[in-house]
């Protein structure tokens, strides 16, 4: 059996072109804070965000096609949440009803699909 203690961290990934767009992206539209990454421990470039009580993680690799993947975030104001990203130009999908959330999915501008959700 295991023991879970709690998420240390999610990674996405983006074209290798693209890094420095994603983490314009993440620290300027989605508003996270960038920590410091051991780029001595790894072959590929990438960069590292503080993200509530985790990390998120961003490396590189070729653009895969579109799937339903995806990383779940509860925020605390989902409505602010969406408005935020349809002003910024963020597409936006509709996720099915699940009694007790509200919610949605964003892809952001490098193909990655992240859902947010509000425990109400």
């Amino acid at each position: 059996m295991i023991t879970f203690k709690r998420l240390d961290h999610f990674h996405i990934c983006v074209p290798p072109n693209q890094l420095e767009e994603a983490r314009d992206f993440y620290t300027k539209i989605i508003g996270l804070e960038q920590i410091e990454r051991p780029h001595h421990l790894f072959s590929s470039a990438g960069y590292w965000f503080n993200i509530g009580n985790v990390q998120l993680h961003i490396g590189v690799e070729e653009a895969l096609p579109r799937t339903i993947r995806h990383s779940a975030l509860e925020i605390i104001d989902i409505d602010t949440a969406l408005k935020h990203l349809q002003d910024n130009g963020i597409e936006i999908l509709d996720e099915p009803v699940i009694p007790g959330r509200k919610r949605f999915a964003f892809i952001d501008p490098f193909g990655n699909r992240m859902e947010l959700l509000q425990i109400v």
